[in-house]
């Protein structure tokens, strides 16, 4: 049968070229006058509070958000909804400290890692920067594989389109203007983004009425809501455990930290970031909880869409399209300098090259080969959320030990290197396949009978509670050696 498409391809394809090209003028015109190696990794350490404020929040923020807290909401209920808006908040409320200390420490820094090599020595150094990497390039892929995605459900647009015109515009300003290009673009994106999202919700609340509201999903789906509904429970500290953990090892995040003309314009502006999420991401779950509960057969991750395009309007399409092409661009930009700026600052010393190597036009055909396999990975449509959380699953076994040992000088390079393995074998253990019905250890090495009945329902969360939190047993053992 054939479907019958919002927009035509041409009518969608033309938006996203022209928004693209948009991005790509307003880059390429402010970075002209910023350049230089300090411009493009730290935008010269001067970054006020307007722009670092929403450099920070639409940093934060993606396509991942049109798709994953709806997704989310239908099975985990307000707990699911809850733990993602807080997870992608917090890391905003823990760099205030974080930040403080490592810009005292380490004023003319530029990245995480690069604390971390003056911590420790060169092999968990490099196992820190290879994990970095990695996660930042599965949230490259999953960002446009979200975009193209986004617009074939719109148009019916083949994803290769989509995702080549994205990153081909944002790598031309980005690989050009650096931070100070994220920045600037940031700025009107953000504004765009927060625009759009009060539209559609003015739109969507004026002809839903009153099932846009906590009543009616108690109506039809009392249990996502209920006190006694477990998965409210597991999904808000699954989903919050793992976001957190995430965003505090993007690269992105500590160059802005860096980038901040002083301390108190970094504190106010990761406060306001702060309190501009959580409601984001709130009302992004909460719209496909009502989905859910007006139509429970649509597709889980497409709630947001559904109630946005119920009027079948053009003009809902274009809002569709454009507020998720602000939040690709925004989020991809800020990926490529990040993973730039790694190669740029620690390829020296992770790289045994020769000393006459220039490690910018290095990076840049680093990022070239990581977004020709992004390309490859969003034309073949794979599972974000598959890919999203087994990068999660990496950055839970080393959050403890990362950011506790800079408070416990006793950590030594060995003790933080066991713990992590121990905690990323644990984790491995118990993370689901991608049907989510076994792991490793329940179901594949051991019979699901042997385990009580929670523990094959919940294995994504005790995956990540593992990874989490047995580095730190293994910390804690080795300080007192019983």
């Amino acid at each position: 049968m054939h479907k019958t498409y919002f927009l035509s391809q041409y009518t969608s394809l033309t938006l996203v070229i022209f928004i693209s090209l948009i991005f790509v003028f307003l880059g390429l015109y402010n970075s002209k006058n910023y350049q230089g190696l300090n411009n493009y990794l730290t935008a010269n350490r001067n970054i006020g509070l307007f722009s670092l404020t929403t450099s920070l929040t639409a940093s934060a923020l993606g396509a991942w958000i049109l798709f994953g807290p709806a997704s989310a909401a239908t099975w985990g209920g307000i707990g699911a909804i809850i733990g993602y808006s807080l997870g992608t908040a917090f890391p905003m409320f823990f760099l205030i400290y974080l930040g403080k200390k490592i810009r005292k420490e380490f004023p003319k820094g530029s990245s995480l890692v690069e604390f971390m090599r003056k911590k420790f020595g060169k092999s968990l150094f490099k196992l820190i920067l290879l994990m970095t990497i990695f996660y930042m390039f599965i949230f490259l892929c999953a960002e446009v594989t979200a975009v193209a995605v986004l617009i074939n459900y719109i148009s019916g647009t083949e994803l290769w389109k989509t995702a080549l015109i994205v990153l081909i515009s944002t790598l031309i300003y980005t690989l050009y203007g650096g931070l100070r290009a994220s920045i600037f673009t940031d700025n009107i994106q953000m504004v765009v983004i927060l625009i759009l999202l009060l539209i559609s919700f003015v739109y969507i609340n004026s002809y839903t009425g009153s099932e846009f509201s906590f009543e009616f999903v108690k109506e039809k789906n009392p249990h996502l809501l209920s006190l006694s509904y477990l998965p409210n429970y597991t999904a808000s500290l699954t989903f919050f455990i793992a976001v957190a953990a995430t965003n505090l090892f993007h690269q992105g995040n500590w160059q802005r930290v860096y980038a901040a003309k002083d301390f108190k314009t970094l504190k106010k502006s990761l406060i306001i970031s702060f309190f501009i999420i959580i409601p984001v991401v709130f009302y992004m779950g909460f719209s496909g909880m009502i989905a859910f509960s007006i139509d429970p057969t649509i597709r889980p991750d497409l709630g947001f869409f559904t109630l946005l395009l119920k009027q079948q309007t053009e003009l809902s399409s274009f809002i569709i399209i454009v507020l998720g092409l602000a939040l690709t661009i925004s989020t991809i930009d800020t990926l490529v300098n990040a993973i730039s700026s790694l190669i740029v600052v620690d390829g020296k010393a992770s790289l045994n090259i020769n000393g006459k190597t220039n490690y910018l036009k290095l990076s840049k055909y680093v990022i070239l080969f990581l977004c020709l396999i992004s390309f490859i990975v969003a034309s073949k449509g794979f599972d974000i959320l598959y890919l999203f959380l087994l990068a999660d699953l990496f950055c839970c076994a080393f959050v403890l030990t990362v950011f506790y040992s800079f408070y416990n000088r006793s950590i030594n390079e060995k003790t933080a290197y066991v713990s992590i393995i121990i905690g990323l074998i644990g984790g491995f253990l118990m993370f689901p396949t991608p049907d989510f019905s076994k792991s490793l250890l329940v179901g594949i090495l051991l019979s699901k009978k042997i385990f009580a009945p929670f523990v094959s329902q919940s294995l994504l969360f005790l995956s990540f509670v593992i990874a989490t939190f047995l580095p730190l047993i293994v910390l804690t053992v080795k300080r007192f050696k019983f």
